[in-house]
């Protein structure tokens, strides 16, 4: 994940030193990874290519383009704190910031980005500059959640069960998150926005799924919790529904849908 540099820019609210972060890249992967997987599959034979991994959390995604790649291609995963980021896993590795930095050294055939410019204020700007650092032909990937098509309760154990969870979600869209820059409607503007530089043959495929609690798509609401609870706290909510959501988030007569996840590839022309 990348951080601006502006002292007036807002904080990300899922740092990388805090503790819960390995939880969520674990949640994450779980939830997230076979769909994105089956998107770069899509690209077509990625032998030798070069791929480029931005945000790349602990790696899972840069972990399935190296093996896809082979010892001709390279693949290269950035994020702005690489601590959970392996040295030995047949990729290279870059702590960088792509708000304030260049994009590293292409051009590159594939670059991916999964839940990262919905939280950059300077999201067009870094769509730009890493769509003219394709290839021709090359693809660009992006990947957010939308979060304001609400309904993500599927089931719930009590009434005040599904209060809380309601409460949590309007939170989230309507300030929690975006006190610290996340844009709740990017993820539904972001094939637009590919068109806009001139990428062809965009293509937006929109996934969800079930989530019962304890597992994955249910705790991945604990670790937010863990990890923004001030932001929480300031949006309104009170330690009391926190520490229930928490308590909620492990109950298997809890049911949730994880947030649409928007996922959009274009092509540079050429190639």
């Amino acid at each position: 994940m990348a951080a601006s540099t502006d002292p007036e820019a807002p904080s990300y609210a899922f740092d990388n030193n805090d503790p819960e972060a390995a939880h969520r890249h674990d949640y994450l992967a779980t939830m997230l990874d076979g769909p994105t997987e089956s998107r770069l599959a899509e690209l077509g034979d990625l032998t030798g290519r070069r791929c480029l991994e931005l945000g790349a959390g602990a790696g899972s995604i840069a972990r399935w383009l190296a093996d896809r790649a082979g010892p001709t291609g390279r693949v290269l995963a950035t994020d702005v704190n690489t601590r959970y980021l392996p040295l030995d896993a047949g990729f290279d590795v870059l702590r960088h910031d792509i708000v304030s930095e260049p994009v590293p050294e292409g051009p590159w055939d594939v670059i991916h980005a999964r839940l990262l410019l919905v939280h950059l204020p300077e999201r067009h700007e870094v769509l730009r500059r890493l769509a003219a650092a394709l290839a021709p032909g090359g693809a660009l990937l992006v990947e957010d959640f939308e979060t304001t098509f609400r309904k993500g309760l599927l089931a719930a154990p009590t009434p005040e069960a599904e209060a809380l969870i309601d409460a949590y979600q309007e939170s989230v869209v309507r300030s929690a998150f975006p006190a610290h820059g996340m844009d709740p409607t990017w993820a539904g503007r972001i094939h637009a926005a590919m068109l806009a530089e001139g990428l062809v043959d965009v293509d937006t495929i929109v996934h969800a799924r079930s989530w019962q609690g304890g597992t994955a798509g249910a705790l991945l609401i604990a670790a937010n919790i863990a990890q923004a609870r001030d932001a929480f706290l300031n949006a309104g909510m009170s330690a009391a529904q926190l520490d229930e959501l928490d308590r909620l988030t492990r109950d298997p007569r809890l049911v949730v849908r994880n947030p649409l996840t928007y996922s959009t590839v274009g092509r540079r022309p050429g190639g």
